[in-house]
C-alpha cells in the first residue's frame, strides 16, 4: 500500500478533551452521576503495627444517617483468588476486614456508609478500636533485608583494585508520595451478581481483573468505568484496597457506595516511591575510562508483599566498563506496598550513579559531558543487543550549545550574583519504556465519521489527543471526525496506562485497525464497477480528508461517504492488536535525555533556587510537540520536587507519617520553576513498534534531581548525597 499522508501526526494540536476540562464538563470517578449513592469513609487503623481486640460502633450506628458500621468481626470472607490482574506483586495480598491483623499505619479497619458525607465522616470518628499493639518495623536502616536481586559482568572486585581511581559514595533518596491533585475514589454499584465500579484508575483492566478476583465473579459480571483521570503519576496503577472496601459496603448496604479518599489517606492508601539506600563504588583511568562499578542498593516494600521496580538497569548500560556487580535488596518494614512513580527505578538510580560520574569528572579534571563521552557504548552491555538507536552524544552536542554550557566555570564556588553563588550542573538520563500488549476496536460509519475504542486511561499525557491523531492519519480524515473513546473495560482490554507504554503499545494497535479499515474501503472501491477508483491497483490508493484516491492523482477517487452509501453499507468495522515486543528482543530499546540545570544558592542561607531548566530527548518519533511539552514540563517539575522539596516523613515509634498533607509535604509551584525547555531530536525507532515511538513520560524526570545536585556542587563545592537538599545541608 502507499504510505498514508500524515496531517494530524506531528502537529502541535490542541487537546480534544481540553473544552471539557477547562469547562468543568469533564466527568471524574467521584463526580459520576449514580441514583441512589450513598457516602463510605474508611476508619485507619492508629497502630503501626499489632492486632485489633475490640471494635466498639455503638456510637457510630446510632448516629442519624449512618445505615452501616463494617468491620473484620462482621464482613463477609471474601475469595480471594489468586489470578488476580492488578494486585500481582508476590506475597500475600491485604485482605480488608477479613482478620483483626494490623500490618501498618493508616490500614482500614473499618468503614461506615451513611445517607451524607457528613454523617459517614462523624459516624467514622465515634467508631472506638481497641489494638494490642506492638512497635513497628518503619526504619530503612534499621530492619533485616531480603536477600538480593543479583547481577554481574567481569569481576567488579579485581576491577576496582586494580583501577587508578576509586569513588565509595552512599546516597540517601527519600520517599516521596505521588499526590494527583484528584484524589483517588470509588463508586460502586450492584445488580444482582453484577458489579460496576466507577474508579480512579490508571489500569482498567487490572481493576477489573482485581475485583473479578476477590468477590469471585466470572469477568462479564464486572465493569470499570474511568473516562478521566485527574493526575496519576503511577498511584493509579493497581487496585488498592479502598475499591475492593466500596464494592463490598455497596454489596452489604444493597445500595451504591461513593468512598472519597482524602488526600491524608492517600500517604498510606495508595503506594508512593520508596526511599533507597544506594552505595556506589566507581573505578576509572586517570583518563576517565570506566572499568568498574559495584553497586548495593537496599529499598523499602512492605511487610505483606514485595514491590520491586527496575532500579539496576541504568547501572547495567547507561556506560561502557567491563566489570559491574549489583545486589539490589528489598527491605520488609511495616508500611503500605509502594508502587511504581514516574521514572519508576531509573530516576532513583539516575541521582546516584550521576551524581558519582559528576565527583569523578571533578576529582578528574575531566569536563562532565566529556567524561560521558569517553564511556559512551557501542552496544548495550548487560545484554550483548545492539541499540534500536542511542543518541545521547548528539543529546549532549545539543543541549550544550543551547544551554551555554561553555560558559560554566568548572571551578565550584566561583560564579555569583550578587549574594547568590550560581551553577551549572547536567546528567543524562535513559529508561526503558514498556510494551504491552492491547487491542483496539475502529468504526467507520456512512457519514464519515470513525469512533476508535479502547480500554485505556488518560491520567493527562493526552491520550484522547494522541490516539485521535494516528486514527485521523490511518484512516485518512480529519481530527474532528475521529472520537476516541476509552476508560471502560468493556472495550478491547490493554495494559496499563504507565511506563510510557501507551502510545507504542495502544497506538499500534489503533493503528492496525485503522489499516484494516482502510483498506476494507479501498477494496470496496477497486471492485465497485460504479467508482472512479474501479480496477485500480489498491496499492496505489490513498485516503485523506475522507477521500479516496490515486497517489499522486488526487483528482481521481471519491469519499468514503459516497462509497459506503451506494454499497449500502452502514459501517465499517475492524479489531487491532498489538501483541508486545518480539521474543526474544532484536534490539536494547531505551529513551535517552542530556538534562541541564541552572540553580542559585543563597551564599548566607543556603536557599536553593532553580534558574532555568533544559531537556534534550531521543524519544523516537513525536506524536504530539504539544503534549510532548507538557510531558517535559511535568516531569521535570517532578525532578525538581524530588531534588529540592519532596519527602515523606515517619515517625518511627508508631509508624505515623507526620506531613501527610500539603501543607507539610512541600511540591513545587510555579515560582520555582521560572524556565524549563525542552527539545526532541528528529527520528523514529522503526525496530520498537510500527509508531516508530519510545514513549516520553518517564524519561524526562530520570536524571533531573542528579542535573540539580551536580549545579549545586558547581555553585557551593558541597556535595550533598541525600534526597531533598536541604538548606541544613549546605550551611
Amino acid at each position: 500500500m502507499s504510505p498514508q499522508p500524515q496531517a494530524a501526526v506531528g502537529a502541535p494540536l490542541s487537546r480534544v478533551d481540553g473544552r471539557l476540562k477547562v469547562t468543568g464538563k469533564a466527568v471524574y470517578a467521584a463526580e459520576s452521576d449514580v441514583d441512589g449513592a450513598v457516602h463510605a469513609v474508611i476508619v485507619d487503623a492508629s497502630i503501626g503495627r499489632g492486632r485489633i481486640t475490640a471494635v466498639d460502633t455503638g456510637a457510630a450506628e446510632k448516629h442519624p444517617g449512618v445505615l452501616r458500621v463494617i468491620h473484620h468481626r462482621n464482613a463477609p470472607k471474601l475469595p480471594y483468588r489468586d489470578n488476580a490482574g492488578s494486585n500481582n506483586l508476590p506475597g500475600r495480598r491485604l485482605r480488608v476486614f477479613q482478620d483483626d491483623k494490623v500490618l501498618f499505619h493508616g490500614q482500614p479497619v473499618a468503614v461506615v456508609v451513611a445517607t451524607t458525607l457528613e454523617a459517614a465522616q462523624h459516624g467514622a470518628s465515634l467508631v472506638e478500636v481497641r489494638y494490642d499493639a506492638q512497635q513497628p518495623s518503619t526504619d530503612l536502616h534499621d530492619a533485616e533485608p531480603d536477600k538480593p536481586t543479583a547481577y554481574a559482568r567481569g569481576d567488579a572486585e579485581a576491577g576496582l583494585r586494580a583501577s587508578a581511581v576509586r569513588l565509595d559514595v552512599a546516597y540517601q533518596l527519600a520517599r516521596n508520595h505521588h499526590n494527583p491533585m484528584e484524589p483517588h475514589a470509588t463508586i460502586a454499584r450492584w445488580d444482582g451478581d453484577r458489579l460496576t465500579v466507577w474508579d480512579k484508575t490508571q489500569w482498567v483492566m487490572g481493576t477489573h481483573d482485581e475485583l473479578a478476583a476477590v468477590f469471585d465473579l466470572p469477568a462479564d459480571a464486572v465493569r470499570v468505568i474511568n473516562p478521566f483521570v485527574g493526575g496519576g503519576f503511577g498511584s493509579g496503577l493497581r487496585c488498592w484496597p479502598h475499591t475492593v472496601v466500596a464494592a463490598l459496603a455497596a454489596r452489604e448496604t444493597k445500595r451504591p457506595v461513593k468512598l472519597v479518599l482524602s488526600r491524608r489517606q492517600m500517604y498510606f492508601g495508595t503506594g508512593f516511591r520508596p526511599s533507597y539506600a544506594y552505595r556506589l563504588r566507581l573505578g576509572s583511568d586517570r583518563r576517565g575510562r570506566l572499568s568498574a562499578a559495584i553497586h548495593d542498593i537496599d529499598a523499602e516494600t512492605s511487610s505483606y508483599e514485595t514491590f520491586t521496580e527496575a532500579v539496576m538497569g541504568a547501572g547495567q548500560m547507561t556506560y561502557s566498563m567491563p566489570h559491574v556487580s549489583q545486589a539490589y535488596r528489598t527491605v520488609p518494614l511495616d508500611v503500605n506496598t509502594p508502587i511504581w512513580m514516574r521514572g519508576p527505578g531509573f530516576a532513583s538510580a539516575s541521582f546516584a550513579i550521576e551524581s558519582a560520574m559528576d565527583e569523578l569528572a571533578h576529582k578528574l579534571g575531566i569536563d562532565p559531558i566529556e567524561l560521558r563521552r569517553r564511556n559512551e557504548p557501542s552496544e548495550d552491555e548487560s545484554n550483548n543487543l545492539p541499540f534500536s538507536t542511542r543518541r545521547l552524544r548528539e543529546c549532549y552536542t545539543v543541549g550544550a550549545r543551547e544551554f551555554g554550557w561553555d560558559r560554566r566555570n568548572p571551578k565550584p564556588r566561583t560564579t555569583r550574583d550578587g549574594d547568590w553563588l550560581i551553577g551549572l550542573g547536567m546528567a543524562a538520563g535513559v529508561y526503558d519504556p514498556g510494551r504491552f500488549p492491547a487491542e483496539a476496536r475502529v468504526r467507520l460509519d456512512a457519514d464519515g465519521s470513525a469512533v476508535v475504542e479502547s480500554a485505556t486511561s488518560d491520567m493527562g499525557p493526552g491520550t484522547y489527543t494522541s490516539q485521535t491523531q494516528v486514527a485521523a492519519d490511518a484512516l485518512g480524515l480529519t481530527v474532528r471526525t475521529v472520537t476516541f473513546r476509552l476508560g471502560d473495560s468493556r472495550y478491547p482490554p490493554t495494559g496499563p496506562h504507565g511506563g510510557s507504554a501507551t502510545m507504542a503499545s495502544v497506538g499500534t494497535a489503533v493503528v492496525d485497525a485503522c489499516d484494516q479499515v482502510r483498506k476494507q474501503a479501498i477494496k470496496l472501491a477497486v471492485e465497485d464497477r460504479e467508482s472512479p477508483l474501479y480496477g485500480v491497483d489498491a496499492k496505489d490508493v490513498v485516503v485523506r480528508g475522507g477521500r479516496l484516491h490515486i497517489q499522486g492523482n488526487p483528482a481521481r477517487g471519491e469519499s468514503y461517504r459516497s462509497l459506503l452509501a451506494r454499497n449500502d453499507r452502514t459501517h465499517l468495522e475492524a479489531d487491532g492488536s498489538y501483541t508486545g515486543p518480539p521474543n526474544p528482543e532484536r534490539r536494547s530499546y531505551h529513551a535517552y535525555n542530556a538534562t541541564f540545570a541552572e540553580v542559585a544558592v543563597d551564599a548566607t542561607l543556603g536557599l536553593v533556587r532553580v534558574r532555568r531548566m533544559l531537556g534534550v530527548y531521543d524519544a523516537g518519533r513525536i506524536i504530539s510537540p504539544k503534549l510532548a511539552d507538557s510531558q517535559a514540563i511535568g516531569g521535570i517539575v517532578g525532578g525538581i520536587g524530588t531534588a529540592l522539596l519532596e519527602h515523606t516523613v515517619t515517625d518511627h515509634r508508631d509508624g505515623r507519617i507526620v506531613n501527610a498533607n500539603l501543607a507539610d509535604y512541600l511540591v513545587p509551584v510555579n515560582a520555582d520553576v521560572p524556565e524549563v525547555r525542552a527539545i526532541y531530536l528528529d527520528g523514529e525507532d522503526n525496530d520498537g513498534n510500527a509508531l516508530g515511538v519510545k514513549g516520553l513520560g518517564e524519561v524526562v524526570q530520570v536524571g533531573v534531581a542528579a542535573a540539580i545536585g551536580n549545579a549545586v556542587f558547581n555553585a557551593t563545592g558541597r556535595r550533598v548525597r541525600e534526597l531533598p537538599i536541604t538548606a541544613e545541608a549546605l550551611l
